[in-house]
């Protein structure tokens, strides 16, 4: 696997290969694309869509992205939270994107801080670092599990299969 520069990014986007929806420019990266919040929900609590969110200290939180990403079937990536969030005391528990995953992603995060953390909606929170692999895979994320395949906003639970 190689990662993917940013021009190879833009050049994917605009031969169709690669759909990342409410695209920014202000998101490209050298080596990726930073994701922004879309929604916040406190564990337990009602989800927030505009404004900011109050994260307590020592607060599970969920996040949905503002992006919607498809990705081919040679493509994969990896996600990092940035580290301004880092420095702030945010924790979040991130993956990878399977090849051939389609939707917007929704992440766990907990404040580690002993303050409360201000998360404006819209912010840049995590970096997405596309993976091109080697040869296409043989079977796409939907097609092996495909549990959160087309979600949209936070998701905590995969959609029963029909």
């Amino acid at each position: 696997m190689c990662l993917v520069p940013d021009h190879e990014i833009e050049k994917m986007m605009h031969d169709g290969l690669l759909v990342i929806t409410n695209y920014s420019a202000n998101g490209l990266t050298p080596n990726g694309y930073d994701l922004r919040v879309a929604e916040v929900r406190l564990e337990g609590g009602e989800s927030i869509t505009s404004g900011t969110a109050i994260i307590p200290p020592g607060k599970l939180f969920f996040v949905s992205t503002m992006e919607r990403v498809e990705l081919p079937n040679d493509l994969a990536a990896q996600l990092w939270t940035r580290t301004s969030w880092l420095r702030k005391g945010l924790l979040m528990g991130l993956g990878k994107i399977d090849a051939g995953f389609h939707g917007t992603l929704t992440f766990s995060g907990f404040n580690a801080s002993s303050e409360p953390v201000e998360l404006p909606l819209g912010s840049r929170m995590v970096q997405m670092v596309l993976e091109r692999m080697h040869s296409p895979v043989e079977r796409t994320y939907e097609k092996r599990s495909g549990h959160y395949q087309g979600q949209q906003g936070i998701t905590l639970k995969p959609a029963d299969k029909k």
